[in-house]
């Protein structure tokens, strides 16, 4: 049970419906969870909601993770505003890069008490064509339905990835550089079970 519960603790980070996990039975969890990608801009502070991610995950021997791959189709980010979001994908060059990928280079152990969990993933994140090595702190509580509830947040800057700063209204409006993905995710104790 600890083997597979580290593996969908980790996996979860980055988890919505279309997430699979092969554990020792390859079976399939759901999970709550949300990535918003927060900024600023010289008007307002902006945010876009990340509605679609599709990954894969592999557990090894010795309670690690052996491969972990997540993509996010940029078309997937929502602010709510459609003028933003088209200059969102423009900026990230969506028509030749369509999606985020973050794959794991470091096998992976997840910290588990019976009430806390921390993980950290390292690995290459590539945003626009351009990889970046990054690694992903994140840390939750079990509440009390039995639900692990894990938060983490990445800092990141456009221009590492070789992206242009949007600009809307002839330049009169400016996002700022620094950008962050913030990443919440409950894990419901009933997806344990399915697991036993």
């Amino acid at each position: 049970m600890k083997v597979k519960f580290i593996i969908l603790i980790t996996a979860a980070l980055f988890a919505l419906s279309h997430f699979e996990l092969h554990a020792q039975a390859n079976r399939t969890a759901t999970f709550k969870s949300s990535i918003t990608v927060n900024g600023t801009s010289n008007i307002h502070d902006w945010n876009s909601k990340v509605e679609q991610v599709n990954g894969e995950a592999v557990l090894g021997p010795d309670n690690k993770i052996e491969s972990l791959t997540v993509k996010i189709p940029v078309q997937t980010l929502k602010s709510g505003d459609k003028m933003m979001d088209k200059k969102t994908y423009e900026t990230m060059l969506h028509e030749k890069h369509p999606s985020i990928i973050f794959s794991l280079t470091e096998p992976t152990i997840a910290h588990v008490t019976p009430s806390e969990v921390q993980v950290t993933l390292t690995g290459n994140l590539t945003i626009a064509g351009v990889t970046k090595r990054i690694s992903f702190k994140s840390s939750g509580k079990k509440n009390s339905n039995g639900d692990y509830v894990l938060s983490g947040s990445l800092p990141v800057k456009i221009t590492d990835f070789k992206m242009k700063i949007p600009t809307a209204l002839l330049g009169t409006i400016k996002a700022g550089d620094a950008v962050t993905i913030k990443v919440d995710v409950t894990l419901p104790a009933n997806n344990l079970a399915i697991l036993n």
